[in-house]
């Protein structure tokens, strides 16, 4: 960013009216200090030596006079240039310290810029240029690695962002980014017990010891920012503890900013959604606030009987808020795995059957997408009747080995030498992906259109597998630190959206768009619609033209620029990019709309309004 662009935003900032010189002319700010300081020098040297040579006292006194004015002149411009550098210098500092977050943030926003910007032209150019895909392979190897290095440096922000990367949400990285960023979803660097031990002792102003009877010094799970370790309460119940860094919240505030100001250069597409997803992650630091969300989303979903009674589909856990803090959240433990852990086991356990390692099953099932792709077909996984029909097939072989197994352990097993065999258990039949992912589509319609109350980061690192062992398969949803609520009026007016995106009724879709609040330059009534099909209901190559859903987005903004966007729906935008990039990533594509139509019909109709 150049001087003159930092001294605007510093301006603005700051209610300081401060007129920025073109960006070809941003080192003139520095202009009047030489200037006035030259003038005033000047000016003193030409008195002095003038007296010196031996003119009359009147002369000189007349001469002197005669350099009054111009002196004077030259003080007032001297001072008016100097009160001019100040309030620019004071402006720059402000902007410095407000939305870069003062030396430190300053620093680290150097450090990112000398990776990202480099980075980001070489990716342009091969874009430009076409390369082929084994120099593309090489590029994502060497950024990715380099990018990687440059997260664990920096931690804060940046974790998170490798984080998202390796969770693949919204099906936006290529395979090597997910690969080389995975080490963060299970390796983090977290603190030690002391440092745990000060923040809970310092929030709470009690011992551990008078909380907990035990409590696991290592963390079970490490992010961007904090850490999670399991505990038991004094009465005995099991708990998980979740702890906030005591530096995140403010280098969190630089970093974001940081990220948005070079989208705003690069990708100004995506700025109107990073304004939103930063207000949102400023709820992230107050965990009082966090459990009260947590609790009020849990309640609303026991009370629909999506997380309570025969047919739960989903458990939130329990928070304590009587002993939240800021720092501190403690909640029940959920029994079970996370989505990524389970997803890989899965995947081994097909390997197995096919016989392959889990790389080369990987590899084979990569080359039948491409070869689908290269054909103008999408590869799609089996319905979820179809998944319980073949996990049904499963457990009946399995059965029948496992009652095979037991009939030779209680004869022949118990001969000297013999050795029992092992049961298969029922946590070896593979996870039906297609319940899970309309699942979790169907909960979050329940979250945006009944309720208006929801979690804006559905992403895969927030989702736990649970019940397998016990043949009840359901998730469990945890994270509720960027939940986003809406009006009655923003409500049903997106439940109206939404049955628009399910009928692909374009008419009305537009309609409701600009009622909505969107407003772009020339008003494209077709820019209009796709923007609205991708952003809340589904992408497919026939929507997008066969592109990336990223310079999709972009090439949308540059045929027509975007002046606003309904704020109030952009978490609910991306929460649907989240949900359907899960999907994808298991050949289960969905439309967002076509599942949650039936919700907002029902809404609707209990309003009259249908």
């Amino acid at each position: 960013m150049t001087l003159s662009a930092m001294t605007a935003a510093a301006a603005r900032v700051g209610g300081v009216a401060i007129k920025t010189p073109p960006s070809s002319q941003s080192c003139r700010t520095l202009v009047p200090f030489i200037t006035a300081r030259n003038i005033r020098t000047t000016s003193l040297k030409s008195s002095a030596v003038t007296s010196a040579g031996g003119e009359s006292l009147a002369a000189n006194a007349s001469k002197n006079r005669g350099n009054s004015h111009d002196s004077n002149s030259g003080r007032k411009l001297a001072y008016g240039a100097a009160a001019a550098g100040l309030a620019t210098s004071a402006a720059i500092v402000k902007y410095v310290r407000d939305e870069v977050g003062g030396t430190e943030g300053l620093v680290r926003t150097a450090s990112f810029y000398s990776l990202a910007i480099p980075k980001y032209i070489e990716y342009r150019m091969h874009m430009w240029y076409g390369s082929p895909d084994d120099v593309w392979d090489d590029l994502h190897r060497e950024t990715s690695q380099k990018g990687l290095d440059k997260m664990l440096e920096l931690k804060g922000f940046y974790i998170k962002s490798g984080q998202i990367c390796a969770s693949n949400i919204g099906n936006a990285f290529p395979r090597i980014w997910q690969d080389t960023m995975s080490v963060l979803q299970d390796q983090c660097p977290h603190k030690d017990l002391d440092t745990v031990r000060e923040i809970i002792e310092s929030d709470m102003n009690k011992k551990m010891e008078e909380i907990f009877s035990s409590f696991d010094p290592e963390p079970i799970g490490a992010a961007s920012i904090g850490q999670v370790h399991r505990a038991k309460l004094i009465d005995g119940r099991p708990v998980v503890v979740k702890i906030m860094y005591p530096e995140v919240e403010r280098i969190f505030r630089g970093d974001v900013r940081t990220i948005k100001m070079f989208a705003q250069i690069a990708q100004p597409v995506h700025v109107p959604p990073l304004i939103e997803i930063e207000k949102q992650f400023m709820k992230e630091f107050d965990y009082t606030q966090e459990s009260a969300q947590q609790i009020k989303v849990r309640e609303n979903l026991m009370k629909a009987g999506l997380a309570s009674g025969p047919n739960a589909i989903c458990t939130v856990p329990k928070a304590y808020p009587e002993l939240c803090t800021k720092r501190v959240l403690v909640m029940d433990e959920l029994k079970g795995e996370k989505l990524a852990v389970g997803l890989r086991k899965d995947m081994e356990r097909h390997a197995a059957r096919a016989g392959l390692s889990p790389e080369q099953f990987r590899q084979e099932e990569e080359k039948k997408e491409r070869e689908l792709k290269n054909q103008g077909l999408v590869k799609r996984g089996p319905s979820s009747e179809e998944y319980d029909k073949y996990i049904r097939i499963l457990d009946g072989k399995r059965k029948m080995e496992n009652a095979g197994k037991a009939a030779y352990n209680y004869t022949l097993g118990w001969l000297p030498g013999k050795e029992w065999k092992d049961y298969e258990l029922r946590d070896t039949l593979p996870i039906n992906h297609a319940k899970m992912v309309d699942d979790l589509i169907y909960i979050h319609g329940h979250e945006v259109l009944v309720d208006g109350y929801f979690n804006g980061d559905p992403h895969p690192g927030n989702i736990l597998l649970m019940g397998i062992e016990e043949g009840n398969p359901h998730l469990g949803l945890i994270d509720y630190g960027q939940v986003k609520e809406l009006t009655k009026e923003e409500r049903l007016l997106f439940c109206k959206l939404i049955i628009a995106l399910a009928d692909d009724d374009k008419k009305d879709i537009i309609r409701l768009m600009k009622q909505s609040g969107y407003e772009s330059q020339n008003m494209n009534e077709d820019i209009i619609y796709r923007f609205a099909k991708v952003s809340y209901d589904e992408d497919n190559d026939e929507l997008t033209e066969g592109k990336h859903i990223q310079v999709f987005m972009e090439d949308l903004e540059g045929q027509d620029p975007i002046i606003h966007l309904p704020q109030q729906y952009i978490m609910i935008g991306r929460a649907s990019v989240m949900l359907r990039g899960l999907g994808h990533a298991l050949h289960q594509s969905r439309s967002v709309a076509k599942i949650w139509r039936p919700i907002a019909v029902r809404v609707l109709e209990e309003e009259g309004l249908l």
